[in-house]
């Protein structure tokens, strides 16, 4: 899996839409987590990277209850450490931020409205405990980077609305470049 590059025209345009609409939208003006959602979803962009995951048996990972448990290093993978539990955290934190930011109609789609409301709830809930706990990982090669995941843990809800503003908009875009003329036979 190659990383897309820092001069890629799709991380341009994502993170110009990111500091754009958390800036004058949001109200959060922090860079360093602009520049970390933008990395989020050029990389989430290969479906590769969102489902990297991978439980003992080398299955993907699709569903943050397995995750959580995955992430558990008593209880979780075979090859329990700490060092897995962050990682695991971490993606759960980065897919459950992105799934609610860009595509909330995808979690639990065909459960009832009210259920939905309480699903998503719950797949909020779990992003944010997940990026509080990988901000408790803060030393030796962590230190520098912790503080950046507990304010995505306290900024979760703002960042998810941010996510939403830049989804509107990149919908906006792609219909705007479709003209009606396009379709005329």
């Amino acid at each position: 899996m190659g990383e897309i590059s820092d001069r890629h025209p799709l991380r341009q345009l994502l993170a110009e839409k990111i500091a754009q609409h958390f800036r004058s939208e949001v109200g959060l003006r922090d860079e360093e987590i602009w520049a970390y959602l933008a990395n989020l979803l050029t990389e989430f962009c290969d479906a590769r990277n969102l489902y990297a995951l991978r439980n003992a048996q080398g299955r993907s990972l699709d569903d943050v209850g397995e995750m959580l448990l995955e992430s558990d290093p008593i209880f979780g993978s075979e090859a329990a450490s700490f060092d897995r539990e962050r990682q695991v955290r971490k993606h759960i934190g980065d897919f459950t931020l992105f799934y609610s930011g860009m595509f909330p109609e995808a979690i639990n789609r065909f459960r009832l409205r009210r259920q939905r409301l309480e699903s998503m709830i719950d797949f909020v809930h779990a992003g944010k405990e997940s990026y509080f706990i990988v901000s408790q990982f803060d030393q030796m090669e962590y230190r520098k980077v912790a503080p950046l995941f507990g304010r995505l843990s306290q900024q979760f809800e703002s960042c998810v609305f941010g996510l939403n503003l830049v989804r509107k908009e990149l919908t906006e875009m792609q219909y705007a470049l479709v003209r009606p003329t396009d379709f005329v036979m």
